[in-house]
C-alpha cells in the first residue's frame, strides 16, 4: 500500500454493550411506553410538527469529496461495470490502494460556518432540521464512542452535527437527526468481489464494516450496536426529530424498532418535549410513528400527518459536480402540494466537502423563504380543507415521482385553513399567476356542492388594498391587482385569503395583527 496513513485515528476501546442494553432497558421498562406494539399505538403527533410544515435535511459526509454520481459513490464504487467503478480507477486510482478511507482526510469542511448555515435556514423559513447523522458509509458526523471513524477524529475534527443543532437552537430552529446506519451491514460488500482496500486491507474493516451481502439479515451484535448508536444521538443531541431509512423495515431489526421507539418516546416524556420518529414503507405500524415518502406525495388529504422528503436537486442528495435544480415552482409546488394534504416537506440540501452550502442551493433557499415570508400565513399552523386542491395537475401518489417538473397551470390551486374565532380563514394558493389577472375557484363556484354560504373578506397575502370579487355558477372569481406589489411579483404564485365568517359566533377579535402594529 502506497497511501499515506499518519491521519489514521487511534483504536477505541468500545463502551460496553451489556450495560448499555441494560440502561436502555431500565428507560423502556419505566414508561409510559413500553417496547410492544399496542404500547406505541397510544403515541401522539405533537402539535409542533402539524403546525411546522417546513424542515431542511441535509446530507453532507466523505461522498461529496469525488462529488460523482451521488451520494451512493461509497458503494457503487466499487461495483464493478458501473460509471463510478470506472470514474474512480481514471481519477483517484486502484481500489486496492485508493479506497473510500483516502476520502475521509479530504473531508475537511475547513469553511463550515454554523452560525451562517442555521442564519440561512432561518431566512429559508425552515422550523426544524434533520441534518444526516451517520450515512451509509458508516461516518458519523457526530461523537459516536463506538468507533475511532466519526467526525470528531477525521476530516473535520469537530462535532459537525452538535455544532449545527446548537447553531440551530439560537434560530429557534427545532433539533432533528437522521441515522442511515441501517444500511451500512451491505453497503461496501462489492468490494469484496475484487482486490480493494475493503477485502484486502484489514486496518479498514473497522470502516467498511461487515460488508455482507445484502440478502443476508444483520447479526444480533449490529442490531445491538445499531441501537445504541441510535441511542447515542437520543441522549447525546435530544432531537425532536429522528428520521430513519427505509432498510430498517428489514425483519430482524423489528424487536430493535419497538425497543428504540418506547426508549426514544420515554426520554422525550422525561424532557417534556413532543417528538417525532420518521420512517419510510411499512417499518412501523399505522400511528405508531410518521410515515415519510421519499421525493413523492400522496393523492389526497390524509388522516394522520406525513411527510415528503425530498431535494433541492433531482441527481443527488449529496454534492456533486452538474446537479440538475429544481426550480423555485417546483419548490413551492411541492411545499403546498403537501401541506394541502396534512404532511410537512423536509427539503434536503448537500454541502461541498468544505462545509459550505453550494450558491445554487442557497438561492433556493433564499427564494423559497421570501416566498413564505409573504405567504406564510397559508402555511404555518394550517389544517387541511375539505378537499385538498384543484386543477388539472395531479401529483403521482407514492415514492419516487419528482424525476421531471410537473406542469402547473394558472387552474391549479391548493387549500388550507386556519379555525380562528368567529370564522375560518380559507387560503388558495397557486404556483402559477393567471395571464388575464382573474384566479377561478372553481371548488366555491355557486353550483359547486363545496361552494360556501358566508363569505367575507377576499384578500391578497402581501397586498392592503381590496380586490374585485364575483361568483358565477362555475367559479368564484378574484381579480389580482395590477400592477402586482413588488414583493408578489418577485415570487412565485400567489396566496388569497378568503374569510368564512360563523353567523352563530359573536363578533371575532383580530389575532393575526397589521405588521408594525400592536398594543402596550
Amino acid at each position: 500500500m502506497t497511501t499515506d496513513r499518519s491521519w489514521v485515528p487511534e483504536p477505541v476501546e468500545v463502551p460496553d454493550t451489556q450495560a448499555a442494553l441494560a440502561a436502555v432497558r431500565e428507560v423502556i421498562d419505566a414508561g409510559p411506553f413500553t417496547d410492544t406494539w399496542e404500547s406505541l399505538a397510544a403515541y401522539e403527533v405533537p402539535d409542533w410538527f402539524r403546525d411546522a410544515k417546513f424542515g431542511i435535511f441535509m446530507h453532507w459526509g466523505a461522498y461529496s469529496v469525488p462529488a460523482f454520481g451521488n451520494e451512493w459513490y461509497p458503494r457503487r464504487m466499487y461495483q464493478q461495470g458501473t460509471p463510478e467503478h470506472a470514474h474512480h480507477r481514471e481519477v483517484h486510482g486502484d481500489h486496492a490502494e485508493v479506497g473510500y478511507k483516502d476520502f475521509l482526510p479530504r473531508f475537511t469542511m475547513d469553511a463550515f460556518d454554523p452560525a451562517g448555515m442555521a442564519q440561512l435556514f432561518r431566512r429559508a423559513g425552515a422550523q426544524f432540521v434533520v441534518p444526516v447523522a451517520e450515512h451509509h458509509d458508516g461516518f458519523p458526523m457526530y461523537d459516536e464512542p463506538r468507533t475511532r471513524w466519526n467526525a470528531t477524529k477525521v476530516g473535520p475534527k469537530r462535532d459537525v452535527l452538535g455544532d449545527v443543532l446548537g447553531a440551530c437552537d439560537d434560530q429557534w430552529i427545532v433539533r432533528g437527526a437522521s441515522s442511515h446506519r441501517a444500511e451500512h451491514w451491505f453497503f461496501f460488500h462489492p468490494g469484496r468481489a475484487f482486490a480493494s482496500d475493503v477485502r484486502d486491507d484489514a486496518e479498514f474493516a473497522d470502516l467498511y464494516g461487515p460488508a455482507m451481502p445484502q440478502a443476508t439479515g444483520p447479526t444480533e451484535a449490529y442490531l445491538e450496536d445499531w441501537l445504541l448508536r441510535t441511542v447515542r444521538i437520543i441522549d447525546g443531541y435530544r432531537p425532536q426529530v429522528l428520521w430513519f431509512d427505509w432498510w430498517i423495515e428489514h425483519p430482524a431489526f423489528e424487536p430493535y424498532r419497538r425497543m428504540l421507539a418506547a426508549y426514544y418516546y420515554n426520554r422525550a416524556a422525561q424532557w417534556g418535549r413532543g417528538v417525532v420518529v420518521q420512517y419510510k414503507w411499512e417499518a412501523f405500524r399505522p400511528g405508531t410513528a410518521v410515515l415519510d415518502v421519499e421525493r413523492g406525495g400522496m393523492a389526497d388529504v390524509q388522516e394522520r400527518p406525513w411527510q415528503n422528503d425530498t431535494s433541492v436537486s433531482r441527481t443527488s442528495w449529496g454534492w456533486i459536480e452538474g446537479h440538475e435544480w429544481k426550480s423555485p415552482v417546483d419548490l413551492v409546488g411541492e411545499l403546498v402540494d403537501v401541506v394541502a394534504k396534512n404532511g410537512c416537506l423536509l427539503l434536503n440540501i448537500g454541502p461541498k466537502p468544505d462545509g459550505t452550502i453550494p450558491p445554487e442551493e442557497a438561492a433556493l433557499l433564499e427564494g423559497l423563504g421570501a416566498w413564505l415570508t409573504l405567504n406564510g400565513e397559508a402555511v404555518y399552523g394550517t389544517r387541511p380543507w375539505r378537499v385538498p386542491g384543484e386543477g388539472p395537475t395531479a401529483v403521482p401518489e407514492g415514492s419516487f415521482t419528482d424525476a421531471a417538473s410537473l406542469p402547473f397551470t394558472s387552474a391549479d390551486l391548493r387549500f388550507t385553513q386556519r379555525e380562528e374565532v368567529g370564522q375560518t380563514s380559507l387560503y388558495a394558493m397557486g404556483m402559477v399567476r393567471p395571464e388575464d389577472g382573474v384566479v377561478r375557484i372553481r371548488s366555491l363556484g355557486g353550483a359547486s356542492s363545496l361552494a360556501v354560504r358566508d363569505l367575507g373578506d377576499v384578500t391578497l397575502l402581501g397586498h392592503a388594498g381590496a380586490l374585485e370579487v364575483r361568483r358565477t355558477d362555475d367559479a368564484l372569481e378574484v381579480v389580482l391587482p395590477s400592477p402586482l406589489p413588488a414583493a408578489v411579483e418577485a415570487v412565485p404564485g400567489f396566496a388569497l385569503k378568503l374569510v368564512l365568517p360563523d353567523p352563530a359566533a359573536p363578533a371575532p377579535r383580530a389575532l393575526l395583527l397589521p405588521e408594525g402594529e400592536g398594543g402596550g
